[in-house]
C-alpha cells in the first residue's frame, strides 16, 4: 500500500494527541476515532499510514522518545548514563512512567500491542544499549565476561519502573543517578 506522507509538522501532532490520549483514557479505551476526532483527520488517512492501533501507539512512543540510547557516545560509560538521564526533565520522566504503568498493563491482554512495542521500541533501544556497553567493554571499562552486561536492560527498566510500587513516588534524574551510580555501574565494575 502507498503511504501518502505526512510533513514531520502534522505527523508530530499525531503522535502528541495519541500520548496525550493515552495518558487520559488508556490503551483499552484509545480508538481511532478518538485519534482523528482530536488530530481533525480521518480514520482512513490515520490506517494509511499506520496499519493499527498497537503500530500507532507504539510509533507515537517511540516518536516522543528524546533519547536514543545508540545516540549517546560521551568516551565513558558513567557519561554514556548521566547524559541518557539528562536528556529527560523530572516532569516528562513523571508523564512517561504513568504512561509506562498503564502500558505495562495492556500489554498483557494484547499481544498485538506487546508485539509492536518490542519491535517498534524496545528491540531498537537494547540495540542501541548494546552499542553503548559494547563500547565501554572495548574502552576496557567493563569485562566482556562480566554476567551483569546481559542485565542492564532489566536494571534500568526495573529502576524506572517499580520506584512506584516500592516508594509511591515516581523516578527522577536524581533517583536514576543514585541508581546507575550505586547498583548499574557497580554490577558492572565500573
Amino acid at each position: 500500500m502507498t503511504r501518502s506522507r505526512l510533513t514531520p509538522e502534522r505527523e508530530a501532532q499525531l503522535y502528541e494527541a495519541v500520548l496525550d490520549l493515552l495518558r487520559e483514557v488508556g490503551y483499552d479505551a484509545l480508538t481511532m476515532d478518538a485519534v482523528a476526532a482530536r488530530t481533525r483527520s480521518s480514520k482512513a488517512t490515520l490506517y494509511r499510514q499506520w496499519k493499527s492501533k498497537p503500530e500507532l501507539v507504539a510509533t507515537a512512543l517511540k516518536h516522543g522518545k528524546p533519547v536514543h540510547v545508540g545516540d549517546i557516545d560521551t568516551g565513558t560509560l558513567r557519561g554514556d548514563f548521566h547524559a541518557m538521564i539528562g536528556r529527560t526533565d523530572d516532569c516528562q520522566m513523571e508523564k512517561d512512567s504513568a504512561l509506562m504503568r498503564g502500558l505495562a498493563q495492556a500489554i498483557h491482554a494484547h499481544p498485538d500491542l506487546h508485539e509492536a512495542l518490542r519491535e517498534l521500541l524496545i528491540e531498537p533501544e537494547i540495540t542501541g544499549l548494546d552499542a553503548l556497553l559494547r563500547r565501554a567493554v572495548d574502552r576496557g571499562e567493563v569485562s566482556a565476561d562480566n554476567p551483569a552486561l546481559g542485565y542492564v536492560p532489566h536494571m534500568l527498566v526495573g529502576a524506572f519502573v517499580v520506584r512506584h510500587l516500592i516508594e509511591d513516588r515516581t523516578p527522577d534524574q536524581a533517583f536514576l543517578t543514585d541508581y546507575l551510580d550505586a547498583v548499574v555501574l557497580p554490577a558492572l565494575g565500573v
